[in-house]
């Protein structure tokens, strides 16, 4: 992928999409969280603190090379996608929930997700490999979370209507913009990728379906009910991939990072359409207070 393609369009692009989250929250998003708060500390429990180590533990227990590792634990580290509304819509997940987790994400991956990676790059890498996140990186991915997210609920605040129009093309944008820069990492390292899909297939295979069983099991175990615990896993199972390859192709200028966000966009499509499925023919009926 061009170097110059990569530093000025990944960017912009990624801080539409961001803006396009923005578009779809307000303040009682962040409000709502009060009214549900045992199922959002759990559900951030899990992320923060079970997928971090979960995916700690496949790096090591299936001996990842180390950029493949420090970039599983980007991707374990990012916060859950947009799409994640779309599929708690389709298999009765809680939307409101949802859109709560969502935008206290957007906040708490801004602080967390540097501190993340850069103890993924001092554990894992060589110390002749130099892929830092230092201050200056920290704060360009603060400001390329929470600058777009904040645009957009302003837009959504004070032009509602004008969001509303906006927001179809944002989501339509999205998805064409995740399909590119999944197929140029796959095209830039095309020489690598047999080699990579057998380092990092299984891995991120492994760690999208324990990401969506974590995300509903916890949560029910713990009473939160199947209405609320649908949303946590989808919010959960469906990483921020394109923001975990923004920040690995611009900040960390690494394709080889990139590539567990990549194979696991192909993943976790699929594996949250069958997850959604059992779930809705095997699990507890659902209604609000389920």
């Amino acid at each position: 992928m061009d170097s110059g393609l990569i530093t000025l369009f990944l960017p912009i692009a990624l801080a539409i999409v961001m803006a396009g989250m923005g578009l779809e929250l307000t303040l009682k998003d962040f409000a709502r969280v009060t009214k549900h708060p045992k199922a959002v500390i759990i559900a951030l429990f899990c992320q923060l603190v079970l997928l971090v180590g979960i995916a700690f533990l496949i790096c090591k227990i299936l001996a990842l090379p180390p950029l493949l590792a420090v970039g599983l634990m980007l991707l374990a580290a990012s916060p859950g996608g947009s799409t994640a509304n779309l599929f708690s819509y389709l298999y009765k997940g809680d939307i409101a929930l949802n859109i709560s987790l969502t935008a206290l994400n957007a906040l708490v991956a801004a602080l967390f997700l540097p501190f993340i990676v850069n103890f993924a790059i001092l554990h894992f890498m060589n110390e002749g490999q130099h892929v830092g996140l230092q201050f200056s990186k920290i704060l360009q991915v603060f400001l390329i979370i929470l600058v777009p997210v904040a645009i957009g609920m302003l837009v959504r605040h004070f032009a509602p209507h004008l969001a509303e129009k906006l927001n179809r093309p944002v989501r339509i944008f999205a998805i064409v913009f995740l399909l590119i820069i999944i197929a140029g990492a796959i095209f830039n390292e095309r020489h690598n990728l047999v080699e990579y899909l057998g380092q990092i297939g299984f891995a991120t295979a492994l760690f999208c379906a324990i990401s969506l069983a974590v995300g509903y099991f916890v949560p029910r175990f713990f009473g939160i009910s199947s209405y609320q615990a649908r949303a946590c896993a989808f919010e959960i199972g469906i990483h921020n991939s394109t923001l975990a390859m923004t920040i690995a192709l611009t900040i960390m200028a690494s394709t080889t990072i990139a590539m567990p966000a990549a194979v696991y966009s192909i993943f976790m499509y699929i594996f949250a359409t069958i997850f959604g499925i059992l779930i809705t023919r095997f699990g507890p009926p659902v209604t609000e207070k389920s």
